[in-house]
């Protein structure tokens, strides 16, 4: 079975404060440092570990392109990286991802470039679920009540066992995959993920994986304090006692 992943990473977010990155001049996520090195190459660690994936696409605005292509020629990963240019949108990248995908590849998984704390077992599982049932995610319950309002007047309060917050990665049938985006771009519609397309067709379900509350999409300064932590224990468990 060959497993592509995408890693979006064209993103402009720049929550962050500057001058934290690796790379002049930019204070987005994706290339800030953690732990000495940009936060995508740690990402691009976890999947180039993972006997089930075949390569790894990385969507980048054109300006990026060679800066990160020497730093992933320096790490020498152990799968394929390719280097696309992304759009100004995740949809938009992710769409000009699947172009360059090899037509003989059977699942796409699309994961954050910015969560690198997914872990190995995390990433088998949701390959195992597409690779059954067409479509998945990893997902957590949320701990919080969750209120549905309206002009800050509650209206309803929404059981959580019926509801999951969506992580990734998310992996589908590339053929699948492909359709949502055609139909997405025919429709003029906007997802805020790639499963949001995906079940616009109606054609599969799309099932859920457990995920983890350290599955962390490091969007803000105080996401980098808990990552670094995290990489901490993910060290003192490698190293021999």
């Amino acid at each position: 079975m060959k497993v592509a992943v995408i890693l979006p990473a064209a993103g402009l977010g720049t929550r962050m404060t500057k001058g934290q990155t690796e790379k002049p001049g930019s204070g987005r996520k994706q290339f800030l440092l953690l732990d000495g090195e940009p936060i995508l190459l740690h990402t691009i660690r976890k999947f180039s570990q993972s006997p089930l994936v075949s390569e790894i696409v990385l969507a980048l605005r054109g300006d990026d392109i060679a800066w990160v292509q020497d730093l992933v020629d320096k790490e020498a990963p152990s799968k394929p990286v390719r280097l696309v240019v992304g759009g100004d949108s995740r949809q938009q990248s992710v769409e000009n991802s699947l172009a360059a995908i090899d037509p003989e590849t059977d699942l796409v998984a699309v994961h954050d470039a910015v969560r690198p704390f997914v872990t190995l077992e995390q990433i088998a599982a949701v390959i195992r679920e597409a690779g059954e049932h067409g479509a998945a995610i990893l997902g957590i319950v949320p701990v919080d009540t969750v209120k549905q309002v309206q002009r800050n007047v509650v209206r309803a309060t929404i059981p959580r066992e019926k509801l999951v917050l969506a992580q990734t990665p998310q992996v589908f049938r590339f053929a699948l995959l492909r359709e949502a985006y055609l139909k997405a771009g025919d429709d003029s519609f906007a997802g805020t993920d790639e499963a949001s397309l995906v079940e616009r067709l109606d054609k599969v379900e799309v099932h859920v994986v457990a995920g983890s509350d350290r599955n962390i999409k490091i969007t803000k300064p105080s996401d980098l304090e808990l990552a670094q932590l995290f990489l901490n224990q993910e060290k003192a468990l490698k190293s021999p006692a």
